[in-house]
């Protein structure tokens, strides 16, 4: 009885650390200089929880500040909603943060019109760079009717980038911005402009005459940036904390143009962009690979030239705590020896199925099966699969080819005019012995 009672017991606890795990679905630290935020931005923060975050709440300064613990990843994500932070305390520095991020780990830093320099060189090194301490973005003609200094700026959905599965719908009321500038670098491919300012807008101190043309100026500053690296991490830097704020999340929008609202969309906004960097959304991997002959079962030892291989693949993403079959039309697969031999678009067959059928180019040698998937606001999707290809056998050669017929014809015809020859050569002898 006793025996029977401790399965028991084993089984629910496993059923309660399987469900527990799939709550608790990632640790998130929260870095602030001012304790202040948790009630400023507490409808912020009470998505992350009621999502499954384990939120812990820590000041920049605090003495036992690291990421690491023996080489492993104490968090999942990293939220820094401390603007104006010149040095981390505890073990935390712009490196180490930076090793997270290769790690695998991800990243939201929200700033203001006076950004630290910790924030400014980790930007930097993530491809984006903050305008100088001082400066805001002001808009004369797209500005909130609140706000007299013209610093707060209603910004239109249509600004935000085509990807709803970063930003969701852009057909939203205006959201409301508050804050410094930011300069993607457009030669790094790794970097997003999320949110965009408009042509008419600058960066610049708040009560200084202009004197001279802006550093940065019109639709080139990004309001908000998003980085997502080789390794899938992921890093989202804001040069507006208002941005994230019940004030910002609760106020109607009464914008200079006529346009109002009773309500901004940054609540709106804000939740898919936080579902985006922490990996909630936008997510893919590989569920399963195959490869065989046509007609068969069974991955092969090796392939034949100009056989015809059948290859197949099923996707999965990430909707929330569960995987759910991703399903696109443009899943691509290249037949690789040293260059691309073929290039095919994989159909899709079924919910996350693929497969398609090709002939084995007339190349023996080492190829791969190789799916590389890139789409903006998707994590890239990386299959290589190694097979050899060789030639055929002395025994499955063609008995007879067809360009080989005028050669069959040439000996053939000499075997015949060689009997013929013999034949009248044969003949003229008989003729000639009866002559005589």
């Amino acid at each position: 009885m006793s025996g029977l009672f401790l399965r028991i017991s084993i089984l629910c606890l496993s059923w309660w650390a399987i469900n527990c795990e799939e709550v608790v679905s990632a640790k998130t630290l929260v870095l602030v200089d001012n304790f202040l935020i948790k009630e400023t931005h507490s409808i912020f923060f009470k998505s992350l929880k009621d999502r499954g975050h384990a939120i812990t709440f820590k000041s920049v300064e605090d003495s036992s500040l690291s990421l690491f613990k023996y080489g492993d990843l104490l968090y999942d994500n990293v939220v820094i909603f401390a603007p104006k932070v010149e040095e981390f305390g505890g073990q935390l520095s712009k490196k180490m943060l930076l090793d997270f991020i290769d790690e695998g780990g991800n990243v939201l830093i929200a700033t203001d019109d006076k950004p630290g320099v910790i924030l400014r060189e980790i930007a930097v090194e993530c491809g984006v760079e903050m305008d100088v301490p001082g400066k805001s973005v002001i808009d004369h003609f797209n500005y909130d009717k609140s706000d007299p200094t013209h610093a707060l700026i209603a910004v239109d959905g249509e600004n935000l980038i085509d990807a709803s599965v970063i930003v969701g719908p852009r057909n939203i009321s205006p959201l409301l911005y508050k804050g410094a500038g930011l300069l993607v670098n457009n030669s790094n491919p790794l970097v997003l402009k999320l949110l965009s300012a408009y042509g008419t807008s600058i960066s610049s101190p708040l009560y200084d005459e202009l004197e001279k043309t802006p550093l940065l100026l019109g639709s080139e500053i990004a309001l908000i940036a998003g980085v997502q690296t080789r390794n899938n991490a992921r890093v989202v830097f804001s040069g507006s904390i208002d941005f994230f704020s019940n004030n910002a999340f609760l106020s109607g929008v009464k914008k200079a143009n006529g346009k109002e609202s009773s309500k901004s969309s940054n609540a709106q906004v804000s939740e898919h962009l936080s579902k985006w960097v922490f990996k909630e959304n936008g997510v893919i991997r590989v569920k399963s690979v195959s490869h065989h002959k046509l007609n068969e079962a069974e991955p092969p030892m090796d392939y034949t030239i100009t056989e015809s291989a059948v290859f197949e693949m099923e996707l999965e993403h990430k909707v929330g705590n569960q995987w759910k079959p991703f399903s696109a039309r443009d899943l691509q697969l290249e037949f690789v020896r040293i260059d691309p031999f073929i290039r095919t678009i994989v159909p899709l067959v079924g919910d996350g199925k693929y497969k398609v059928v090709f002939k084995i180019p007339d190349v023996y040698g080492v190829f791969k099966f190789l799916v590389d998937y890139k789409r903006i606001g998707y994590s890239s999707v990386f299959s290589s699969t190694q097979v050899s290809v060789r030639p055929l056998k002395h025994t499955e050669y063609e008995r007879f080819i067809g360009s080989a017929y005028p050669y069959y014809f040439s000996a053939f015809s000499m075997m015949f005019g060689v009997f013929i020859f013999s034949l009248v050569f044969l003949h003229a002898e008989v003729d000639k012995d009866k002559t005589e």
